[in-house]
């Protein structure tokens, strides 16, 4: 068996009049992430991490910010899905995902079993193989000031 590890990275800047949207799911907050699509930084780190395990690129290759394109306003978890079936084509299957939401606020502790349930069901793998940890930078940087959300991912990929 063949492994192969990924690792993603994504910020979005918070702005007001959008929705929050991490780990596919909405949370309360008065402000949300600017972006092309929902702005989901979790997701769009966690199919950079897939997509660099396979060696194919990032997120803005498969699904390119362009206006008025097909992936304007998209819900991330239809680009999560494709890119699971684009890496599956390619022969490999998801092992597990670890990643960490850098955030002064919303609380993201209290809704994380809710992101692993449904990120688990987009990539088809088990809640046990996608670990989600939250964190905040002690008010320091952008972060810090709260004009921004990041999110870290790691993935391993299995081929037979």
């Amino acid at each position: 068996m063949k492994i192969r590890v990924g690792m993603g990275y994504d910020v979005h800047k918070l702005v007001e009049g959008r929705d929050l949207w991490i780990g596919g799911i909405k949370l309360e907050h008065t402000m949300g992430l600017l972006g092309h699509s929902d702005a989901d930084v979790l997701i769009h780190a966690i199919c950079d991490a897939i997509l660099g395990a396979a060696n194919m690129r990032d997120i803005g290759y498969h699904f390119p910010p362009k206006k008025g394109n097909e992936f304007e306003n998209i819900d991330s978890k239809i680009l999560l899905r494709k890119t699971v079936e684009i890496v599956k084509e390619k022969g490999y299957a998801i092992g597990n995902v670890d990643s960490t939401i850098c955030a002064e606020a919303p609380k993201m502790n209290p809704r994380i079993p809710e992101m692993k349930a449904v990120l688990a069901e987009c990539m088809g793998i088990d809640e046990d193989d996608v670990s989600i940890k939250a964190t905040t930078t002690e008010k320091l940087g952008f972060t810090g000031r709260e004009e921004g959300i990041s999110a870290y991912a790691v993935v391993l990929l299995t081929k037979e």
